[in-house]
This record gives structure tokens, C-alpha cells and sequence, in this order.
């Protein structure tokens, strides 16, 4: 018998969706549930025949045990290998190049510095930006938001200039 695994965190609705709606098209020869880590051996399978991860990007470990997966026969959705390449900003870009709508967004950096950087570490950055084409751009309303990562952490609905405003400060204490 072949199994489907779903791989999640806190969300409940989808994968228990997901698993009773597979389970009742599928024959006697495929099962979905919920996939079950015990230990990861290193180029060991998992008794899957397919992962859909819905999690990895936030749990490393699980990241890794779906890259050793995939490379001993199991088909990853969501590959965890395309991760570390992958962001919001890219896929909205891939999507306009494809032909599918996606609301406009510009890429702005972040307010804080990342580890290991200082302010020479941006002498290609032009200072200000040019916020008034950028809000031109993305029109309101707008949400801002990490280019990557997900599960709607750090995601705020900017109604208007003043709202971009109250959001930077609210970081800006923060750090």
C-alpha cells in the first residue's frame, strides 16, 4: 500500500481535510494520514510515497528529514530543497512572468540590520527611497510583510501612508 503523509504545524483544518478526502477517493491501494517521525536515518526512506510539507520552512529538523526523504524516493510537495531559494518576492515576480495576478509589491529593505552587517554594508542602497513611488506603485489598501517565511507572522494591512508610518515605529521599539 502506498501512503500520502502530510507534514504540518498548528493549522488543523487542511490536513485533516486533506487526509479524510484522500481517503475516501482513494482505492485500496493508497492511504493519506499524517505523517509520524520516530528517527531519520541518513539515506534511510520514510515509508511514504508522498510528503506534502506544509511546515519545513519553520522547522529545520523537518526540513532536513524531507530532504533525506526526497532523496531516497519519496515525492516532497513543497520541495524543502527550493526553500533556501525561496521567498514571497521571487514567487510574486515568477507569478507576473507566468501570467498569473498577484497584487503588486515592491521589495523594501527591512528596518533592522541583519547579523554580521553595518551601515557600510548598504553603500549601494539609495537613501531615502523614493516611498512616494513606492506607495504610488503597490496602491492602498497594502499588507507588509518578511519576504519569506509564513504563517502570517509580522503581516500588517496598511490602509494608508500613516499606517506604513505607525508600523515602523511599532519596530522600530521593538528592536
Amino acid at each position: 500500500m502506498k501512503k500520502i503523509g502530510i507534514l504540518f504545524g498548528k493549522e488543523r483544518s487542511f490536513p485533516e481535510a486533506f487526509v479524510k478526502r484522500v481517503n475516501e477517493i482513494a482505492g485500496n491501494d493508497i492511504k493519506a494520514e499524517f505523517v509520524t517521525i520516530d528517527k531519520i536515518f541518513q539515506a534511510k526512506p520514510l515509508d511514504y510515497a508522498v510528503i506534502i510539507d506544509r511546515i519545513s520552512q519553520d522547522v529545520p529538523f523537518y526540513r532536513s528529514a524531507l530532504k533525506n526523504a526526497a532523496i531516497t524516493g519519496t515525492a516532497v510537495i513543497n520541495n524543502p530543497f527550493w526553500w533556501s531559494a525561496d521567498e514571497k518576492f521571487f514567487n510574486n515576480a515568477l507569478a507576473v512572468k507566468v501570467g498569473v495576478p498577484v497584487p503588486k509589491t515592491a521589495l523594501i529593505p527591512s528596518y533592522e540590520q541583519p547579523d554580521d552587517t553595518s551601515d557600510e554594508s548598504f553603500s549601494n542602497l539609495a537613501f531615502p527611497l523614493d516611498w512616494e513611488a513606492i506607495f504610488e506603485y503597490t496602491g492602498f489598501p497594502a499588507y507588509m510583510k518578511p519576504f519569506d517565511g509564513g504563517g502570517w507572522k509580522e503581516v500588517y494591512k496598511l490602509h494608508d501612508v500613516e499606517d506604513f508610518l505607525i508600523n515602523i515605529a511599532r519596530q522600530k521599539r521593538r528592536s
